[in-house]
């Protein structure tokens, strides 16, 4: 929608250059990882950029990485142009958005939201400059999530932490946005005196370490969901990246998971109440890191337990794998991209006013052809992931196993105890929302999808063979 302002000095009127701009950026990308063998060749005896052909890279390493292809300006254009296509051909952020930044101080969450405070700062500026104002703003702010509670940190270490990443969002520049401090006992809708000690005691009663980590997962993005809801937001910006998603296509491979793993890796994962959005999933965690280090974006360390059990095994076979073969993690996500996304892995087609026409044609152009028959509308009451055919079919005796029968495999082999009397004491000690997810699918919504699938059921005298 142009504004058709002489002295407007915002995109809304250069929004399909803006579009060609971005699928231009991309195809360079795609384009240097293509002929990288021969450009290094050549820019090594030039010693100059891959991309400005001006300024010497950022290192002479020979291992392929872009440090040693580009210079800083180019590095950071690149990464920015990855940030920048992904959310555009995705249709993340819109005008009218308010998106909550997930921010836990590592180099990926502070890129991610330095890359959304530049996105944010322009379209204020492009507000101001238009003279009908035609075009709102998009809001922004930022969650971290605090898990002393579980970890036994000392209290002065705690606002350590809590006080370097206020200092963070204070210091970026104007528009100003509202930081949440949010601790993970916050899921229970009690005092949280009451709530941390309901933690401790549903963490101890899960066993099985890779278990506890994934409970502690689940109930970290519940508290970033909770926040969102309560506080008008629509989209909850991770900052996952090519390295982390990696080492969950492994993990969720071994556990078990892999019915539901394409809901996991896409841009958009829309099944969330707050859907949630992934514009960092083409970028690895070694550039993040070092764009932190050229920029001098400040993290913050964290105090947590190393993973241990599965994922902590996963974790450092692709950091072995990542050493020998700097493009294992790429590999890795690339072949996981090819599974067939989920219905609820894409933004709703937008029909607003407000948000540019530029927008919207790249939505229905990069919009995911989901296979509506591998939807499913019945998720695990504990994680979210979708159920498969073959969990419903394994249901039996559904009378007595009400809590299994809402729950996937691997939290059902990981998390929920085997003991039937442990398991309603567990129970009990879910928080509300989650106890209100395994309640709302009852007994009678499983019948009716049992009934579905009647004809594939064994009866109670028939032998498997």
């Amino acid at each position: 929608m142009a504004c058709s302002a002489s002295a407007c000095q915002s995109n809304c009127y250069k929004t399909q250059q803006e579009e060609e701009e971005d699928v231009k950026d991309n195809n360079n990308t795609n384009s240097f990882a293509a002929n990288i063998s021969s450009s290094n060749n050549n820019n090594s005896n030039s010693g100059l950029c891959l991309k400005c052909k001006a300024n010497k890279p950022i290192s002479s390493n020979s291992d392929g990485g872009d440090d040693a292809r580009f210079c800083i300006d180019c590095f950071r254009g690149n990464l920015f142009g990855k940030f920048r296509f992904a959310v555009n051909s995705n249709a993340m952020i819109a005008p009218t958005d308010n998106v909550l930044v997930a921010f836990s101080g590592g180099p990926s969450s502070r890129v991610a939201l330095q890359f959304v405070h530049e996105m944010h700062s322009k379209a204020q500026k492009n507000f101001d400059a238009c003279r009908d104002r035609s075009l709102p703003v998009f809001g922004v702010g930022v969650a971290f999530v605090d898990e002393s509670s579980v970890y036994s940190v000392p209290s002065n270490e705690t606002d350590k932490v809590i006080g370097d990443v206020r200092l963070i969002v204070e210091n970026l520049a104007p528009p100003s946005k509202e930081l949440y401090i949010v601790p993970i006992e916050s899921v229970y809708s009690s005092d949280s005196g009451d709530g941390r000690v309901r933690l401790k005691k549903l963490l101890d009663a899960v066993s099985d370490a890779t278990g506890r980590e994934d409970l502690l997962l689940h109930l970290r993005m519940l508290a970033l969901q909770k926040v969102a809801s309560q506080n008008g937001y629509n989209r909850l910006l991770l900052g996952s990246c090519v390295s982390r998603i990696a080492c969950h296509v492994l993990s969720a491979t071994v556990k078990g998971q892999g019915y539901s793993l394409p809901a996991d890796v896409q841009y958009v994962d829309a099944r969330w109440e707050i859907p949630v959005v992934l514009p960092l999933r083409d970028c690895l965690a070694k550039e993040l890191t070092m764009l932190c280090r050229l920029d001098g974006l400040k993290t913050v360390e964290l105090i947590r337990s190393p993973c241990t059990g599965i994922n902590g095994l996963v974790s450092s076979f692709v950091t072995l794998l990542q050493e020998e073969n700097p493009s294992r993690e790429c590999t890795i996500m690339r072949t996981a991209g090819k599974l067939i996304p989920f219905h609820f892995n894409k933004i709703e087609e937008i029909d607003d006013s407000n948000v540019l026409l530029a927008t919207r044609r790249r939505q229905k152009r990069y919009n995911l052809k989901s296979n509506e028959s591998f939807s499913s509308e019945s998720f695990c009451f504990i994680c979210n992931s979708p159920l498969s055919r073959s969990d419903l079919l394994s249901l039996k005796n559904l009378e007595s196993h009400k809590t299994s029968s809402v729950c996937c495999s691997s939290c059902q082999f990981q998390i929920l105890p085997q003991d039937p009397s442990s398991v309603n004491e567990l129970y009990t000690l879910l928080p509300e929302q989650l106890f209100a997810r395994a309640k709302h699918d009852n007994l009678d919504h499983y019948s009716a999808l049992r009934e579905q699938i009647q004809d594939c059921l064994l009866s109670e005298g028939e032998d498997e063979t």
